[in-house]
């Protein structure tokens, strides 16, 4: 029996940030990486592709740190910004 991929709906997602992340808050997954038990996710700027980087997927559960979807700041709570 295969082993069930963690975070199978990864790529495409769209991701709000709770501050902003190298200028902005919007973030788009355009690929993902598996090292051993570890899923990497390349984060990209949903205004500036020229911002991207990587992160390790299960910190996107973390709702301190990032909401599923594009929010607007009065959705987010405003996060003191």
């Amino acid at each position: 029996m295969a082993k069930k991929q963690k975070f199978p709906h990864l790529l495409q997602s769209k991701w709000t940030a709770t501050q902003t992340t190298m200028g902005w808050r919007h973030f788009q997954v355009v690929n993902r990486r598996n090292q051993g038990q570890w899923v990497f996710a390349e984060m990209v700027s949903s205004c500036d592709p020229t911002v991207r980087f990587w992160i390790n997927a299960s910190q996107l559960k973390d709702q301190n740190m990032w909401e599923a979807g594009w929010k607007t700041l009065e959705e987010i709570g405003n996060c003191g910004n």
